[in-house]
């Protein structure tokens, strides 16, 4: 199976999520009404309470709902939030050194926050530390390690986390090579839509890695995948139609997945396939695969 590439968006957004999404359509209320919202939330957090302190470090440190932007305010709520266990806290406060906004680039520190808020259980910080870990940003680059931290936000559900052990179970990173084991995380991702585990998946079924050999399996995992754009997924079901495995075969379809395919972003060496196929075909079956092709774009 393909490697997983990823990469963590680090951006204040992520961060951002349950602060305006807490209960409260704060950009929808009128002037008074946000006042009065800014106000209670600043009573919490002079109270005490985490979650408050949170949301008000956040508003300092962006600049919203008319509080201006202020870093070193921003910080000393942060802090508290994430002194009282507030993982929510703790990540930023991560982001916020790993970016360098507000204060030194400090990838030390950056490390020490998201490691508090992973080990509390964060998804997001979860994450994070097994994508550093995987490639080797801002740590020393350890499978070992990236899996345990992937393991623990796939156990909690987390179908990114789920897909990328699946990967390493199948390609022997970071854990002893175990197809079995492979399928099993790649079927928890790709029930939840996944799109990479979807292909790998159909993979797996299509090359009997961790499970019988089944091309009508494997075309339908290629097909989910492929449905939501996915490069190598799209060239799959091209070659089971071109082929007749799993399907009938069909050179129209056949030459419309490849069509789609070579148009993908790393579509390029796939082109060369696709044209093998024109021979196959006459003008009519060619005009009718490059119509399908045209109409499943329109649709997206």
């Amino acid at each position: 199976m393909k490697r997983i590439l990823v990469r963590s968006g680090l951006l204040v957004a992520v961060a951002l999520a349950p602060v305006l999404c807490n209960g409260q359509n704060l950009g929808a209320q009128r002037p008074d009404e946000k006042k009065d919202n800014v106000e209670t939330i600043r009573k919490a957090a002079e109270q005490g309470d985490a979650i408050a302190q949170y949301r008000f470090g956040v508003f300092y440190y962006v600049g919203l709902l008319g509080i201006s932007q202020n870093y070193t305010e921003a910080l000393k709520w942060l802090h508290k939030a994430a002194a009282q266990g507030n993982t929510s806290a703790q990540f930023f406060l991560g982001t916020a050194y790993h970016e360098g906004r507000g204060v030194p680039q400090d990838d030390n520190e950056a490390m020490k926050w998201y490691r508090k808020s992973a080990e509390l259980g964060d998804i997001a910080a979860l994450t994070f530390l097994g994508s550093a870990y995987l490639e080797g940003r801002g740590v020393v680059q350890d499978d070992t390690e990236s899996i345990k931290w992937y393991r623990k936000a796939a156990e909690q559900g987390d179908a990114m986390a789920q897909s990328i052990l699946g990967w390493a179970y199948d390609n022997g990173r970071g854990v002893p090579q175990d197809e079995n084991e492979a399928v099993k995380w790649l079927r928890k991702a790709a029930a939840q839509e996944q799109v990479s585990a979807q292909y790998n998946l159909g993979l797996a079924f299509a090359n009997g890695r961790g499970v019988a050999r089944d091309y009508t399996e494997a075309t339908k995992w290629f097909r989910k995948a492929a449905e939501r754009g996915h490069t190598e997924a799209l060239y799959g079901i091209g070659i089971c139609y071109a082929n007749g495995k799993g399907v009938p075969q069909d050179y129209v379809e056949a030459y419309k997945w490849l069509t789609l395919a070579a148009a993908a972003p790393r579509g390029k060496n796939i082109i060369e396939t696709r044209n093998a196929l024109l021979r196959l075909m006459t003008p009519q079956q060619i005009t009718e695969g490059q119509k399908r092709a045209a109409d499943f774009v329109a649709k997206k």
